[in-house]
């Protein structure tokens, strides 16, 4: 690889496990990876690939001062290319983006950001594509709804408009809720700070199992697709994939993926997330502009998202990808230890079913089947991780 083709990278939120995937992906090429978090050490900054790792003050309660953080790293390491891994600080870079003026933020604007990342705004945009998505109703004011909760479907969620929003001067996660009756619902809304404050829906629960489509996109134009499926999450009832298994995209949920991705132009990684109907049919529950939980199965199976993304950054046409392993199986194996203790403490699950549980947790499919941060070629991050893991535990 020529020299002028070797920017020097900068991972943000390096306490996630897409960072470390996105670390290990473009360090192993000879690609120059720092890493940053609010703590050190930190997952990713552990790694071997990582050339030294940094903290920043909080985004969430000092945004200012972690922007300037980042603006000294950025010129202080001579930076080229800015990765931030979670939602709300690729936000916060967005909105910065002119402090950032000659460094890669390899996003779209902002504008095409917030029409995906919106949930209100989304949903909208799905019905004039005719995606389908469950029974909706949009809403300002809990106290003035457009609907009467007690003629509503039950269970019923209530969505915030945005998964991060500003609150008493920081930013806070606003949760997703479910309602299983009018009673319920009230008390959500009388009582929620998301939305006494902020746009919201409230919309019919699906049941079903979860799917995604994750995709890489040049200024409109789509380059790469990947598909999984979790075979188990944490919590066991639906949640983090703990155990994820590649498969084919599937055409109808490309299809989908396409027109809401085309649709608003968009430059760099997406996952779309939906979930499949008991008749089959896959209703939009969201798409996520960052990175994703489980990157690197979409790596082990063929599809280096981040060695794309950053070709992209570069100004190179990406590697083509004509077609990706089936069937590689990716493990994070302490969240799947959550996941065994979760269904063997939960009371209404049968014995059969907890006898199982313990079965496939002890007998996984070597062959085919990775651990995500445990890997013999960088096992740092994996002690690092166990570590923080029983100190949780035992404080």
């Amino acid at each position: 690889m020529p020299i002028s083709y070797m920017k020097r990278v900068l991972v943000l939120d390096a306490n996630q496990r897409s960072a470390l995937a996105v670390t290990r992906s473009l360090g192993r090429r000879g690609i120059t990876v720092f890493t940053a978090e609010e703590t050190t050490p930190a997952l990713a900054g552990c790694s071997r690939y990582s050339k030294e790792h940094f903290t920043y003050p909080s985004p969430r309660r000092n945004t200012g001062q972690f922007i300037e953080a980042v603006i000294k790293l950025v010129n202080d390491q001579r930076i080229d290319i800015l990765l931030p891994m979670t939602e709300l600080t690729t936000m916060l870079l967005l909105m910065h983006q002119d402090e950032f003026a000659d460094t890669i933020i390899p996003f779209p604007d902002m504008n095409a950001v917030e029409s995906l990342a919106n949930k209100c705004l989304l949903m909208q945009q799905a019905e004039i594509l005719d995606i389908p998505i469950p029974h909706t109703w949009y809403e300002d004011n809990p106290d003035d709804l457009s609907c009467n909760l007690q003629d509503l479907p039950y269970p019923i969620v209530l969505k915030p408009e945005k998964s991060w929003l500003l609150h008493e001067g920081q930013w806070s996660r606003a949760a997703v809720r479910f309602a299983d009756n009018p009673e319920d619902a009230k008390n959500i809304l009388d009582t929620d700070w998301a939305f006494r404050t902020h746009p919201f829906m409230i919309q019919e629960c699906v049941s079903g199992h979860g799917a995604g489509v994750f995709a890489l996109y040049d200024h409109g134009e789509p380059l790469a697709f990947f598909a999984h499926n979790r075979l188990r999450e944490k919590p066991p009832a639906g949640g983090v994939s703990v155990l994820s298994e590649s498969v084919s995209v599937d055409p109808v949920m490309r299809s989908h993926a396409r027109a809401l991705l085309n649709q608003a132009n968009w430059h760099g990684i997406a996952m779309v997330e939906l979930k499949v109907s008991a008749d089959n049919v896959p209703y939009l529950m969201e798409v996520n502009t960052r990175f994703w939980g489980s990157l690197q199965l979409a790596v082990d199976a063929g599809v280096d998202f981040p060695w794309l993304l950053y070709q992209l950054a570069c100004g190179k046409q990406p590697d083509t990808i004509e077609d990706y392993k089936i069937g590689v199986r990716l493990r994070w194996i302490l969240g799947d230890l959550d996941n065994l203790y979760l269904t063997l403490r939960d009371k209404q699950v049968s014995f059969a079913t907890k006898s199982n549980a313990i079965r496939r947790f002890l007998t996984p499919s070597l062959r085919r089947t990775r651990h995500e941060v445990n890997r013999w070629s960088d096992p740092a991050p994996a002690w690092y991780e166990l570590k923080q893991y029983l100190r949780d535990i035992f404080g």
